[in-house]
């Protein structure tokens, strides 16, 4: 992936807006506590979001979002990032940027969850809503999404890569048949729309619950396993089986969904990915989570 180097700051946020957008260069800007690795994201006022990719991989996803988040947001159950306005480059920042309307609430990942059945539910419930609304137009799994929504086949020699370097530590030889499992199948539905990256630090939490979804940088129309790979990284007993059920998907969705599942943890394992990755500190247990699960459905 081509990246360069670029020191992205409040300084820099400060110059963008007064340059391309001076009604809004009085408002303070304050680095969010909690920034993701595909954006840099600043408090704009306090009713806006400033977020500049920060590689040129990401910038992808800039027009992407303008385009479908305002189509896609009035047939959701909960809000999602509105656009307000497109940045172009200047001042050494090569790539475009966005401004969003601002979302309440701590990620997942720092919020409390006051009843994670029902937060599990209302997550369910929001991904259903996504997959019924009409993807005519929509853009296929590619580079922009990561392949989110497409064939697991893509990370396959980076699997096998991670299984082989942590044979000493995990049960190799299941981690493959979950692997070849998950292959083995596909989505034979009509294609659905995807958020390509349903994680803790994408779900918002206001008081004890699920208030928005935020970063629809891997949007994309194709195969939903990509999405539910929460069901390992958060869900558990009760919270995990009230989101199967409220989904209703096939055997052979939740195969492939270990299979997106497995794929990121042993790649984070092994050391092939952002060391900040939010399922880092997780991923030795969510390995083993998945393991457990896949001989249950066996």
């Amino acid at each position: 992936m081509n990246s360069q180097h670029v020191v992205i700051d409040v300084s820099l946020v400060r110059r963008l807006i007064a340059s391309q957008f001076p009604k809004w260069q009085e408002l303070p800007i304050d680095p969010v506590a909690t920034s993701g690795w595909d954006n840099c994201t600043f408090h704009l006022g306090k009713d806006m979001s400033v977020r500049l990719p920060s590689a040129a991989e990401y910038e992808l996803q800039i027009e992407k979002e303008h385009q479908w988040l305002p189509k896609l947001a009035p047939a959701l159950p909960l809000p999602i990032p509105i656009p307000l306005a497109m940045g172009n480059p200047e001042y050494g920042y090569p790539w475009k940027w966005s401004i969003y309307r601002w979302l309440e609430g701590e990620t997942a990942a720092s919020g409390t969850i006051a009843n994670l059945v029902e937060f599990a539910i209302d997550l369910a419930n929001f991904l259903k809503a996504l997959h019924k609304i009409d993807t005519i137009g929509g853009p296929p799994p590619g580079l922009h999404s990561f392949y989110r929504g497409g064939s697991l086949s893509v990370y396959d020699n980076e699997t096998r890569r991670s299984i082989t370097a942590l044979k000493d530590k995990i049960d190799a030889s299941m981690a493959t048949e979950i692997w070849e499992t998950a292959l083995s199948t596909s989505w034979e539905n009509p294609t659905v729309w995807v958020h390509g990256d349903i994680n803790v630090g994408n779900l918002l939490v206001h008081d004890g619950k699920l208030s928005a979804i935020i970063d629809f940088g891997q949007l994309a129309v194709g195969d939903p396993a990509c999405d539910l790979a929460i069901n390992w990284t958060l869900l558990h007993g009760e919270s995990r089986e009230a989101f199967q059920k409220t989904l209703l998907l096939d055997k052979g969705t939740w195969a492939r969904a270990r299979g997106w599942t497995l794929w990121k943890a042993l790649v984070v394992a092994a050391g092939l990915t952002n060391p900040n990755n939010s399922e880092s500190k997780q991923c030795w247990r969510i390995i083993a989570d998945v393991i457990t699960d896949h001989q249950k459905a066996i």
